[in-house]
């Protein structure tokens, strides 16, 4: 993949077209930010004069040198429909434009997640009509090595029956939320990208700037990436052919579906589980996973269905050699038909060439949906499978260096308006947690200082539930991306949803959306459109020693706290003493408080609440049904603390 800066050609093309345009964020059935001044821009030939019309308003501007203009029309109420009209020495009109309540909705997959894949898809698209002031742009999925002027395309769908299957789901349970209360037009811009780090969506200037950055950033070539894409790919094969002790070829790639292929060298890998997590790491391109299976006679005399929860990002699936089926898209479950005049009584093969271009890799899902239904039985394949690497991705992912995807997806945003940002992002950067805490102030600080609008609204998702590794004692990479999540709400005007009790534990996209975007609309609701509602959960405020218990207190109970789906007894607390041991604790709700402890513990000094991947068991809520904050009261040194971003 060449990256041939857009900026450039973009530049070029405008200079020397004397025709006007505009930026292409702007088109028919939009929503403009009301209440605040809008700014609206395009190119045009140097020193062309632009006229800009909206509602009852004129702006004039000229071109600038560098081929672009920029008009800036005053506040308007909620309202609409308007036409906007760009005069130059050509008319363009933007029809059917809404004013209300724009917010910018960014991160990775599971922000990204579609409302079709979602809890409830059918009913939501059943309603949809209901619901045509909501308007959602989905920003093109690019990257680039040099901030771009504009993105190569984009359109603004209306809500309905056909289109809000591919809204961002929990931007469109946030927009129904404040659509219901405010009864005013929502428009959601869906800049995200399965699989993407904070860094790709942060500046370089952010990274210049920043003491434990500027020294990496450095490194970076400004304008050619190709040095470093050749680099990555001799590193990347270097390692894969070391981890499989052979060379890359393509020798034998067409054997790799057949049964008669001799597989007991490949090495092993566990499905349904993304591949770098486990022992092939960091990895792009094309892989072949194997999996035997046993049939009786039995079997072979009724219809066999092969499931598989999910495949990131494209499959080409065989069996005993011959092709059973192919699905393109990370977020699809595939039912492939086995027909059973392919099979046999004894030994068969599964073969998948799985191809990854960016982001997590291979097959994800909960394990019992990975599976062989025969009539009424099933046969698990969730476990061990046999792999091999084909070939390395020959491209740039989006997550190779940093500022990628803000270069292609946010910069060409600039100075577009909306409220605020709703975010949510963090499993690709749980191996650097600690230093998280510096990363993502850093994405929303950098924002803000682009668009130069002040500490406007970032409201963002803390880690869902997920059965990730580790615990208090071993150490959690996912207990420590949500510490540092929570540190950011130091930030001014950030708020932050609690999800501990919404993920799947075997699944890493929890496809309840609609409680995340209630949530986050609770907060926007409340802090933003001065709804007196309780918005979010406990969260710790101080603990007191009394011999043999801790007493914990909180902040944000609402009316008190509550130990959900039990009369009195609290999970989800541990609690050490100074030899740094955590044991699960007993916990009860007294008055506002709640008193742990362990009889092995008789000197305790630390608590930690959810300080693990799944917490789905930890049940202390306020009454009004938000969950508490997880948290520890120690300041022990943490598994990441020395994890640190590289490229």
């Amino acid at each position: 993949m060449k990256l041939l800066p857009i900026i450039m050609m973009l530049a070029i093309s405008s200079i020397a077209n004397s025709q006007v345009s505009l930026a292409r964020i702007f088109g028919d059935n939009m929503v403009l930010q009301r209440n605040t001044n809008i700014p609206v821009w395009g190119f045009a030939k140097a020193n062309t004069t632009i006229e800009v019309q909206f509602n009852n308003q004129k702006v004039a501007t000229k071109t600038s040198a560098n081929g672009k203009w920029l008009a800036t029309l005053k506040p308007e109420s909620a309202g609409g429909p308007f036409e906007l009209i760009i005069t130059g020495e050509n008319t363009i009109i933007v029809k059917n434009i809404l004013v209300g309540e724009v917010w910018l909705c960014s991160g990775q997959s599971n922000m990204e997640w579609p409302v079709g894949q979602s809890d409830n898809a059918k009913r939501e698209i059943a309603n949809a009509s209901k619901y045509a002031t909501i308007r959602h742009i989905k920003i093109p999925k690019e990257i680039s090595s040099q901030p771009n002027l504009d993105i190569t395309n984009g359109n603004w769908d209306v809500c309905n029956a056909a289109t809000v299957g591919n809204f961002t789901g929990v931007g469109y349970f946030f927009a129904k939320q404040l659509s219901d209360s405010l009864q005013v037009p929502i428009g959601l811009v869906n800049a995200s990208w399965g699989g993407s780090v904070a860094e790709t969506w942060i500046s370089r200037e952010a990274f210049e700037e920043n003491t434990d950055f500027k020294d990496l950033i450095a490194n970076l070539p400004v304008n050619n990436l190709d040095a470093l894409l050749n680099l990555k790919k001799e590193t990347t094969k270097n390692r894969i052919e070391a981890l499989q002790n052979s060379k890359l070829s393509t020798a034998k790639i067409e054997s790799y579906k057949n049964l008669e292929l001799d597989d007991s060298n490949w090495l092993e890998m566990n499905e349904p589980e993304a591949w770098e997590l486990q022992k092939l790491g960091e990895f792009d391109g094309v892989v072949w996973l194997r999996k035997h299976v046993t049939l009786v006679e039995e079997d072979l005399k009724t219809a066999i269905f092969l499931e598989i929860p999910g495949v990131d990002d494209e499959d080409i699936t065989y069996v005993n050699g011959v092709k059973i089926g192919e699905t393109i898209g990370w977020d699809l479950q595939r039912t492939y038909k086995i027909n059973t005049d392919i099979l046999k009584v004894g030994d068969n093969v599964i073969s998948i060439r799985i191809t990854d271009t960016g982001g997590g890799g291979g097959i994800y899902g909960e394990p019992e949906k990975l599976k062989l239904v025969i009539g009424e039985k099933s046969i698990p394949l969730s476990g061990n499978w046999k792999f091999k690497v084909e070939s390395i991705y020959d491209g740039v992912n989006f997550n190779d260096y940093p500022s990628l995807c803000y270069n292609a997806m946010i910069h060409p945003l600039i100075p577009f308006a909306f409220k605020g940002v709703i975010w949510y992002q963090g499993e690709s950067n749980i191996d650097r947690a600690f230093q998280y805490r510096t990363t993502f102030p850093l994405l929303i600080n950098d924002w803000r200082q682009k668009w130069n609008q002040g500490a406007f609204p970032f409201y963002f998702v803390q880690l869902a539930t997920f059965n990730s590794p580790g615990n208090s004692n071993e150490g959690s990479t996912w207990a420590e991306l949500r510490e540092a999540q929570s540190l950011t709400l130091t930030l001014p005007n950030t708020g932050m949803v609690v999800t501990t009790d919404v993920g799947n534990p075997d699944n890493i996209h929890p496809t309840n959306k609609e409680t995340v975007g209630n949530r986050l609309a609770a907060i926007a609701l409340h802090n933003d459109y001065k709804k007196s509602t309780i918005f979010n959960g406990p969260q710790y405020k101080s603990l007191a020693i009394h011999k043999k218990n801790i007493l914990i207190s909180f902040n944000d109970i609402g009316s008190g706290l509550l130990a959900k789906n039990t009369d009195t007894q609290v999970f989800g607390f541990e609690i050490a003493g100074a030899d740094k041991i955590f044991y699960p604790a007993k916990a009860y709700i007294k008055e506002d408080n709640v008193i742990v402890s362990h009889k092995k513990v008789k000197k305790p000094v630390a608590v930690r609440y959810s300080w693990v991947g799944d917490a789905s068991k930890s049940n202390l809520y306020n009454k009004e049904g938000f969950p508490a904050v997880p948290f520890r009261t120690d300041d022990w040194k943490t598994i990441t603390t020395n994890s640190v971003y590289k490229f």
